[in-house]
């Protein structure tokens, strides 16, 4: 979990409502399981995760502190995925992607659309999936193919999406396609596609090296009504990037919840572990590299929270502070994973060994919501305008 006393690093930008709720997390979080192995199995306690973070209120806090519930902020957000990250990088994801699909139906959806879904997506009685990439379209946001044609009072969706969260389990979708050809990113639009809408097919479940909910959908002249239009009209990737931007310190978040585990897991083995006729931890090596990691950490933290408390200002430099949390903070934590499995051995790379959990866990969090090269791009760019 998050070492309370550890909270003492961030005190500038940490309120005591944040403090008390790091505490009910870390309760909440340690006694769950660890995560399943198998995709099948990882599908079915996805959804019993989303029960129980609904039962206690986490659900909530996932969505902007607006829409439903309690809510709750960008800061409040991170102390959350971090602790949950430290136990079950399964229950962080179901956490995150009730945010990340949930945010676009808060910030854009009608009065009838948000009190309809809402409600739901609250109490964890309803997923959310966020449905932006496609096979010709990861980075590369303008090279989406999925059309969404105005039908009367409707709208058709055609298209496919893959690695998609959530799909297939998911009770609702924030579908990205395109309604003004040849404009680009000024031409894409979100709607709301409930999952039982006829004419969504999940095709295929697409399998992670570690236990994740990921598949294929297709949407086969899928109609909704026209008040499920998230947002504006052509304006659907302003309304994508406004949400990533949001929610990308949360990523660094559950990047340093990985990190701390995997440093708390090596420091415990070199305690313990006896070699050459002493404690791993009396070699200065050792005690180098964990020194290192305890760095890298600290000052991941120090990005992530920064950048979450500039998300609850709404400030300017948002888009600079949660590029350069996000990149800063996976990439350690997949060096302090990759020194945690080197310290703890053998033993690092046995399947079911929380390291080696950890080690296929975190490396999808250097892609996701944005590629480490991505964030680089975008860091220069920023500096570029102040030129």
């Amino acid at each position: 979990m998050i070492p309370i006393h550890d909270l003492d690093l961030l005190a500038p930008l940490l309120t005591d409502a944040d403090r008390d709720l790091a505490e009910r997390i870390v309760a909440f979080a340690r006694p769950l399981p660890a995560d399943p192995e198998d995709d099948a199995s990882a599908r079915q306690r996805a959804r019993e995760l989303l029960a129980d973070l609904g039962a206690g209120g986490w659900a909530a806090r996932a969505l902007p502190a607006t829409s439903a519930g309690d809510g709750g902020g960008a800061v409040a957000r991170c102390v959350i995925r971090e602790a949950l990250a430290w136990a079950s990088p399964l229950a962080d994801a179901v956490f995150a992607l009730q945010g990340l699909g949930g945010h676009p139906v808060a910030l854009g959806g009608s009065p009838a659309v948000r009190e309809r879904w809402l409600p739901e997506l609250a109490a964890g009685r309803a997923m959310a999936a966020f449905a932006m990439t496609e096979p010709g379209a990861g980075s590369d946001v303008a090279a989406l193919s999925t059309r969404a044609l105005r039908e009367g009072d409707e709208w058709v969706i055609e298209g496919t999406k893959h690695l998609i969260s959530n799909a297939g389990i998911a009770d609702l979708y924030a579908v990205f396609a395109v309604t003004d050809p040849g404009a680009g990113t000024r031409g894409i639009s979100c709607f709301l596609v409930p999952a039982k809408s006829p004419h969504v097919v999940f095709e295929e479940a697409q399998v992670l090296s570690a236990p994740h909910p990921l598949g294929r959908l297709r949407f086969d002249g899928c109609k909704v009504p026209a008040d499920h239009l998230l947002g504006e009209e052509n304006r659907g990737f302003h309304l994508g990037m406004t949400v990533l931007d949001r929610l990308r310190p949360t990523v660094a978040a559950a990047a340093c919840g990985m990190a701390s585990r995997a440093l708390a897991e090596a420091r415990a083995h070199a305690a313990t572990r006896r070699q050459f006729g002493a404690p791993l931890a009396d070699l200065q090596l050792v005690q180098a590299r964990l020194a290192d990691m305890a760095t890298e950490l600290a000052a991941a933290r120090l990005l992530t929270y920064r950048a979450a408390w500039e998300a609850d200002r709404d400030g300017r430099a948002l888009t600079l502070t949660a590029a350069m949390a996000k990149l800063a903070a996976t990439e350690s934590a997949q060096r302090i994973v990759d020194s945690a499995v080197q310290i703890v051995g053998g033993l690092g790379v046995l399947s079911r060994h929380p390291v080696e959990h950890l080690y296929r866990a975190v490396r999808a969090l250097r892609i996701y919501e944005g590629a480490s090269d991505v964030q680089r791009l975008v860091i220069a760019r920023r500096l570029g305008d102040d030129r």
